[in-house]
């Protein structure tokens, strides 16, 4: 069981470690709270139990560590180097959120956790380092806007072209995320309501997502054919929740893209914005040839064997289809 009386207390921990860095007012109390919720998260992760769970929190430890060394190096350097100093506190918090062209832990890590994990890891372990991010925009370096520069394309590039062929599910979360990092961070040059905006739905329909390959223990595209006993309505929604991952109309991913889509195109930002649109389409591709292939090569006599172990439970069911309409005609509401 995930929620026992250990993992509450880290999961505890690691969320005030999340306030103490939002909240500081200089940098050396950011780092505290980054560095608490490091070490916070790596029991979350050592929580299974075996080399690959081991593996992962190694991994993710070496490198959060080599971020935070260059976070408080760059911090210590703030009076001899302001220009160099922001560069470097720009790139380590980079790194901390596995934004290309830093992403390469990221899949790596995620390969190995379990699916509660994976959520943490991609939304809850995100929030610290990326208003630190939205905070370093505000002094207008030039250095800055060229690292937000690259860190959107090579994560729109690396996010939509890691997904192709991907046949383990972890990974192509990985993929995803680092793809929907790209939106962020174009976000995030704009407005800091809109970046926040848009991680609040990303958090919303990934976890909804994640929470029926928890339930079903899908690891691997197979596993969707072969274990999962959905009936219509529920292979339906589960395509749909990934169909609105991908930000294909008219799913509730679609409308924190389209509003990213319309502030760029407002502020003369057609570069970015064409590298993010052609790599939705290829994040798209890959989306519906597991949900289509899923949908229909499923079948009652194949899954007969399975119908009472794995099966998503009624609520998981509501949940995803809450996550997938209900936003949007809230949205449409009031607009």
């Amino acid at each position: 069981m995930f929620l026992n009386s250990a993992n509450i207390l880290f999961l505890s921990s690691s969320i005030f470690g999340i306030f103490l860095a939002t909240s500081s007012s200089s940098w050396l109390a950011a780092w505290i709270g980054l560095e608490l919720n490091l070490l916070s998260f790596v029991p979350l992760i050592t929580s299974k139990k075996d080399q690959y769970s081991s593996e992962s929190a190694l991994k993710y430890f070496l490198i959060q560590a080599l971020a935070s060394a260059i976070l408080i190096l760059a911090a210590l350097m703030v009076n001899i180097s302001p220009f160099c100093s922001l560069g470097l506190i720009t790139s380590s918090l980079l790194i901390k959120t596995g934004s290309a062209p830093f992403h390469f832990w990221f899949p790596a890590v995620i390969q190995g956790l379990a699916w509660p994990q994976t959520a943490l890891l991609m939304t809850l372990q995100k929030i610290s380092p990326m208003v630190l991010l939205s905070y370093t925009l505000t002094l207008y370096s030039p250095l800055t806007q060229f690292l937000f520069f690259i860190s959107i394309t090579s994560s729109a590039i690396f996010g939509a072209l890691g997904g192709l062929n991907q046949t383990l599910l972890r990974k192509l979360m990985a993929y995803s995320s680092i793809n929907h990092m790209a939106w962020m961070l174009s976000a995030m040059l704009i407005s800091e309501l809109l970046w926040l905006q848009y991680f609040l739905f990303y958090c919303l329909i990934s976890v909804s997502i994640i929470s029926i390959f928890y339930s079903t223990q899908s690891y691997h595209t197979s596993n969707l054919i072969f274990k999962i006993n959905f009936s219509s309505m529920k292979k339906s929604i589960f395509m749909f929740s990934l169909l609105s991952l991908g930000g294909l109309p008219p799913f509730t991913g679609f409308l924190p893209k389209w509003i990213v889509i319309q502030e760029l195109a407002n502020h003369h930002m057609f570069l970015p914005l064409t590298i993010l649109l052609v790599s939705t389409l290829l994040t798209l591709y890959y989306y519906l040839s597991i949900s289509v292939g899923s949908f229909l090569l499923s079948s009652s006599k194949t899954l007969s064997y399975y119908n009472l172990k794995y099966n998503i439970p009624t609520f998981l069911t509501y949940f995803n289809f809450m996550a997938l309409l209900v936003p949007s005609f809230i949205f449409l509401f009031i607009s």
